[in-house]
């Protein structure tokens, strides 16, 4: 997981200097279609990183669970995850 955190870190670090990018081209009245270009490459951004988060807790957390006999448990995560990258 280091190998990761570090990795999410520098992503996100990445991320919030497009999000004060954005802000400094609102208050500088940039063109409409270019911020929307920038908030489209936040979002991507951003779903980069629960990618990654989503592939190591399914891949290392709930494994545990299950090899320790909390199916009911994984089941209720594996949805909640399920649902939450569907919005």
């Amino acid at each position: 997981m280091l190998k990761d955190k570090q990795k999410l870190i520098r992503r996100l670090k990445i991320i919030e200097g497009q999000v004060r990018g954005l802000e400094m081209m609102i208050e500088n009245d940039k063109y409409c279609i270019d911020v929307i270009t920038q908030t489209s490459a936040v979002k991507q951004a951003l779903s980069g990183v629960e990618d990654t988060l989503m592939e190591g807790h399914l891949g290392t957390c709930l494994v545990h669970q299950i090899q320790k006999g909390q199916m009911e448990k994984a089941t209720k995560e594996i949805l909640k995850v399920y649902g939450l990258k569907r919005k």
